[in-house]
């Protein structure tokens, strides 16, 4: 049905304006007006809502176990992968379900509209295929079902241990596919996304140049001309190495020299870059999928946020290890690791944009590419992907403009935001989603099986 929201702020492609109407039908903005009367469903600050760029969603039942050290004297984002690896061992495709609605539900509640899921859990404990080879890709898509998130799903192809072609370790088996096997996955993940609104993508993702073959990075990105490609790439200081090793070059000189990277990429991570690199990458138009919170948990450096930005490239977030789920918090990161680094205040900021306005229009526009997704502003045509802030908490009240976003995101948190839309769909009302407890209560069950599997 016609829907009509009327806020006393927004956020708009031009910049702030007051009393806005934005109509919506069937998923889309249809119209959008300024200064217009008070009528139909009313908020006080109303905002486009960005897609959660990288996400494995079954990390999140992870959350809070990986924080003592091992026998390994320095331990790193190589000892935490093992533990991953033991975790993901087990697993059922009905854990995978209930964890990744649970992983949705809180990116709503967080204000995200949309999800691009990087998904590389597909097989058994042990590598044996399941009975349909998509099995894995359907539980996610189930779970977008429940909770009403967009998605975009990105399968993974895995192929084998490191650059040197080893085999999969035991951990690794559950990924693992050779490029005519993950063609025939990907059809059972097209299958299994049929059911779920128009505004769902699918996209793909080889995994990182350490786990797939040339031959195989270049069959994936003909396997959906136009499709989004992501990619982790150039994280750790040992991947560079391994990478320069065996490749001959560092991760992103060797990607940008070898393929046709542009505005369908995005590469997640990067914090290991040289200055030239940087500007390359940023050349492109692709995305820098970036993962603040992930990335200060897992150690894996500080991207050079301001000097790529200066060159004009464009970036997203993500939550990837889900180990905790916060929109805001992803963009504080951000800015205050720049900080940390260059020891300045408001270091991505601009002489007409706010610290915190820069930050989220960014995350928003980024993250809409990168999804495939045709989102990310408040304007006719576009899916009305939106959010609505809290005019009346005791950080917001009385702020106008810029200053409103620099609240939420320097002096808030995700109690901050009340309202949810998702390509049109109310999910979040009040700050809650709709399916809220059923969605927590099945997660809790799910938790309490897994811990008696540990």
């Amino acid at each position: 049905m016609p829907h009509l929201i009327h806020a006393a702020q927004a956020l708009l492609p031009e910049g702030w304006a007051s009393d806005v109407a934005v109509g919506i039908d069937q998923g889309r903005i249809t119209s959008v007006a300024a200064g217009a009367a008070p009528e139909g469903e009313r908020v006080a600050v109303l905002l486009p809502a960005p897609v959660n760029l990288h996400s494995h969603a079954f990390q999140r039942a992870m959350a809070g176990m990986t924080e003592r050290r091992g026998p390994d004297p320095r331990d790193s984002f190589w000892t935490w992968r093992q533990l991953m690896f033991r975790f993901l061992d087990r697993l059922t495709p009905e854990d995978v379900e209930a964890i990744a609605a649970f992983v949705q539900m809180e990116m709503l509640e967080a204000g995200y509209a949309g999800v691009a899921e990087f998904h590389y859990l597909h097989h058994r404990p042990g590598g044996a295929a399941y009975d349909d080879l998509a099995e894995m890709s359907a539980r996610i898509a189930a779970a977008a079902a429940e909770t009403g998130i967009g998605l975009t799903l990105l399968p993974v192809l895995y192929q084998h241990g490191g650059c040197d072609g080893r085999a999969l370790a035991p951990g690794q088996v559950r990924f693992g596919n050779d490029l005519n096997r993950f063609s025939t996955l990907l059809e059972g993940a097209e299958r299994a996304l049929a059911g779920l609104p128009e505004d769902t993508a699918l996209g793909l993702a080889p995994h990182s140049l350490r786990a797939v073959s040339r031959e195989g990075l270049a069959g994936t990105a003909h396997l959906r001309p136009g499709a989004p490609i992501h990619m982790h790439l150039a994280e750790q200081v040992a991947e560079v190495d391994e990478v320069s090793a065996a490749w001959g070059a560092r991760p992103v000189d060797w990607l940008l020299d070898h393929a046709e990277v542009d505005a369908r990429w995005c590469l997640i991570h990067c914090t290991q870059m040289l200055p030239g690199e940087t500007a390359r990458l940023a050349a492109t138009g692709a995305v820098a999928g970036l993962c603040p919170i992930t990335e200060a948990s897992l150690g894996d450096g500080i991207f050079d946020g301001i000097r790529f930005l200066a060159a004009g490239g464009r970036f997203g977030v993500g939550s990837d290890s889900n180990i905790r789920i916060s929109l805001a918090e992803e963009l504080r990161s951000l800015e205050y690791s720049q900080r940390l680094r260059d020891r300045g205040r408001a270091m991505l900021a601009e002489p007409a944009r706010s610290t915190g306005r820069l930050l989220f229009e960014g995350a928003v526009a980024g993250g809409a590419q990168a999804a495939g997704r045709p989102s990310g502003a408040i304007a006719p045509g576009q899916w009305a992907d939106l959010l609505a802030l809290d005019g009346g908490h005791v950080d917001l009240e009385g702020r106008i403009g810029d200053a409103l976003l620099d609240a939420w995101i320097f002096a808030g948190d995700d109690r901050m935001v009340r309202f949810v839309w998702s390509a049109g769909r109310a999910l979040v009302r009040d700050g809650r989603h709709a399916k809220h407890d059923a969605i927590t209560a099945r997660y809790r069950t799910t938790l309490a099986r897994l811990r008696d599997r540990l």
